[in-house]
């Protein structure tokens, strides 16, 4: 029997669509790209228009043979790859490949019965322009990686490869790490003054030091924070002034992609690749029992805060329903400068579905993702939270002494939840709260005499500017125009695969490797690391897929400049040179003194005597605590994908392993190892490896 035939990109999208749509429909999954550039050889005709030479990627065989055999019942062929250039990339590949006279294009920005019996009754062409826009992608990568990868193995060592966009990411982290090992601490102290109305005591509240004699104050080091505590022996405190006002902080916008990956990472700890693998799932579909199985959220690739006038109708009824008229705020939320806005926002397919409903369908990662979305969504159609917001000036001045101080209390009491009632605010990554003061200041009013209690002078240090997490590296690439929603991701897992950064206790670090690569595409490919060049190079795809662009006029623009670029390289690149670094040990074969050196996949220690001797083994980080199982050292170490963790040197014999980092001293409860936890914000806490809920004191922590 001859029907429509559906294809997909995605198994689990094929299965999800089968299981909504009526029978007549066949559905096939084309199971990712079917044809790419080879992987031997360039594939690209520079001198013919960069014309591509496409083949069917090896494994492909049985899906296409499946296709193929599909094609012969199908009325018609529906084209259902994402809904973006990736996607379109595949329906014309499939096209091509299947040579489909007639094939029709549809796209399902949500994967709901509902949205895809919409799609089917209008489909459209390929959209050529966004099949141009990721060829011209794909080629400029591939011309980059395949001409600078054979210098980096020449001149530096075999096995890297440079990308186009990759690179800027790693030049990111690099110049970040310089500015660290720059940056000299500048000494600052503050004052606060502990106060309290006349007679409450219980009342009392601190004050900090901002002026002298009216203009702000900066104290620089010890003897001027003593000399001002000396000048305030003994003074009254009197309040100047009380300023009241109405604060109102609006709703945030719904998700973007990038916006998604951060907070997920921020407030879940879940890696950027870990959120989209999750994204993709709720989106593709997930089996909610009577009700079938159904898509959960939106297309998860995309950069604006857009949504459908359905979507705001069906928020504004649930917020009225459930909280009240004077919550909904259905505030507008402008799309970024520069933003595609090819798709909505990332929102659930239905607002009904709260995280409570699915809560034993969804595994807990899932859960705690689409409990983010979903809050998330309602509260950027919520009212602002009102705040009541106090601000006290206080001036207080000896009479023996000759300057006159003031001091700034700052209060803020929630008058209104708004949003806040669905989504609260969490902590930024340095550690400081990202909402506004919520202290509660005592009623106080002008020339009020106030109870002094004392004061507390504190010495600080300037601090360096933090080194990227996964979520502020793309909050940076988003902010400088680097790359797109689809492609956030693959940079940063590229970057870590490739050995150029690590990530220790969730920062980026780059490796000695990073480095080279860096400093060696920086003097001699300036272009391909700068961020203003790569991102006009972002804009001009962005108006290829618009059709305001021809594709194989921007990659002659490009390869001109980066063919001189490349000769005169070939021509003078230094050979670059790592030192090995001495160590106290001696070969256990031949005798000769053992050095650390330097490899694809990190540091370890070898013998000097190499070719000859080709004793090796892994570089053991000695953390000073032992095994409790066998006594064996607790080495850091690090995992497949770079994260760091702790375990015993005799593995595989002894599996004992820990991610946070032991210390040499023990629970004084249970007598395990305690670790260091690092919490939100980088703080860290010292706690039982074993039960969580031992407290640990004081001077249990710092023996």
């Amino acid at each position: 029997m001859k029907k429509p035939l559906i294809i997909v990109e995605s198994p689990t999208k094929a299965r999800t669509i089968k299981k909504f749509l009526p029978p007549r429909y066949a559905v096939k999954a084309s199971v990712g790209h079917v044809r790419d550039l080879p992987r031997s050889t360039l594939g690209v005709d520079i001198e013919h228009d960069f014309e591509p030479r496409y083949l069917t990627i090896k494994g492909k065989g049985e899906v296409i043979k499946d296709l193929k055999g599909a094609l012969k019942t199908a009325t018609d062929v529906y084209l259902a790859t994402d809904p973006d250039r990736e996607g379109e990339a595949i329906a014309w590949h499939l096209a091509e490949l299947l040579k489909l006279p007639n094939p029709k294009r549809i796209e399902l920005h949500e994967i709901t019965k509902e949205a895809a019996l919409a799609a089917l009754r209008s489909p459209h062409h390929i959209d050529q322009n966004r099949v141009n826009a990721q060829q011209a992608r794909r080629i400029l990568d591939r011309i980059v990686g395949y001409k600078i990868s054979p210098l980096l193995w020449s001149k530096i060592r075999g096995g890297l490869s440079a990308g186009r966009v990759q690179s800027v990411a790693v030049k990111l982290i690099v110049e970040r790490e310089r500015e660290i090992e720059r940056f000299v601490p500048q000494e600052y102290w503050s004052i606060t003054a502990f106060l309290s109305p006349h007679g409450d005591e219980a009342a009392m509240f601190p004050a900090e030091l901002i002026k002298r004699d009216g203009e702000k104050i900066q104290v620089s080091n010890e003897a001027q924070s003593s000399q001002i505590v000396a000048d305030l022996q003994g003074a009254p405190y009197v309040v100047d002034a009380v300023k009241r006002r109405e604060a109102r902080r609006n709703a945030p916008a719904p998700f973007t992609t990038s916006t998604l990956q951060q907070e997920a990472s921020k407030r879940l700890k879940l890696r950027v690749r870990r959120t989209m693998q999750l994204a993709q799932a709720l989106y593709e579909g997930v089996d909610l029992g009577a009700e079938g199985t159904q898509g959960l959220i939106t297309y998860m690739r995309t950069d604006s805060t857009r949504i459908s006038d359905s979507a705001k109708e069906a928020a504004r009824n649930y917020i009225v329903a459930n909280y009240g008229a004077e919550y909904h705020g259905g505030r507008e939320h402008r799309v970024r400068e520069g933003a595609q806005d090819a798709h909505e926002a990332l929102r659930p397919t239905s607002i009904e579905r709260t995280p409570e409903k699915l809560a034993k369908v969804l595994k807990r990662d899932e859960l705690r993702l689409y409990a983010l979305i979903w809050e998330r969504f309602v509260a950027s159609q919520m009212s602002p939270a009102v705040f009541d917001q106090t601000t006290v000036d206080i001036t207080a001045q000896s009479a023996r002494a000759p300057h006159r101080y003031g001091f700034r209390a700052t209060g803020s009491v929630l008058k209104f939840a708004g949003f806040t009632k669905v989504y609260e605010d969490k902590e930024e990554e340095n550690g400081k709260a990202s909402g506004r003061a919520r202290q509660r200041l005592p009623e106080l009013t002008e020339q009020d005499r106030l109870m002094f209690h004392r004061l507390e002078p504190k010495q600080h240090f300037t601090e360096p500017p933090p080194r990227y997490t996964e979520a502020s590296l793309v909050k940076a690439l988003e902010d400088n125009g680097i790359g797109r929603p689809s492609t956030y991701s693959t940079i940063v897992e590229t970057i870590q695969a490739r050995q150029y950064v690590t990530q220790q206790e969730r920062r980026f670090h780059p490796t000695e490797i990073g480095i080279a690569v860096n400093d060696l595409l920086a003097e001699h490919f300036p272009d391909v690391v700068d961020l203003e060049f790569t991102a006009s190079m972002e804009n001009d795809l962005d108006k290829v897929e618009e059709g305001h662009e021809d594709w194989v006029s921007l990659l002659r623009r490009f390869y001109g400049p980066f063919k001189l670029e490349l000769d005169r390289a070939e021509q003078i690149l230094p050979k670059v040179e790592f030192k090995d670094e001495p160590t106290d040990e001696i070969c256990p074969k031949c005798g000769r003194p053992m050095v650390i050196k330097s490899g694809r996949f990190g540091r370890f220690i070898s013998c000097t005597g190499y070719p000859e001797c080709k004793t090796t083994r892994p570089l053991i980080i000695d953390t000073g605590v032992r095994c409790p199982l066998d006594g064996g050292i607790i080495a850091e170490r690090k995992s497949r994908k770079g994260r760091v963790f702790y375990g015993c040197v005799n593995y595989p014999k002894c599996d004992f392993v820990l991610w946070d980092r032991p210390l040499p001293r023990s629970c004084p409860i249970c007598g395990a190892i305690l670790v260091e936890r690092t919490k939100r914000g980088g703080a860290t806490q010292v706690e039982c490896s074993a039960d969580r809920t031992h407290e640990i004191g004081p001077a249990a922590a710092a023996s």
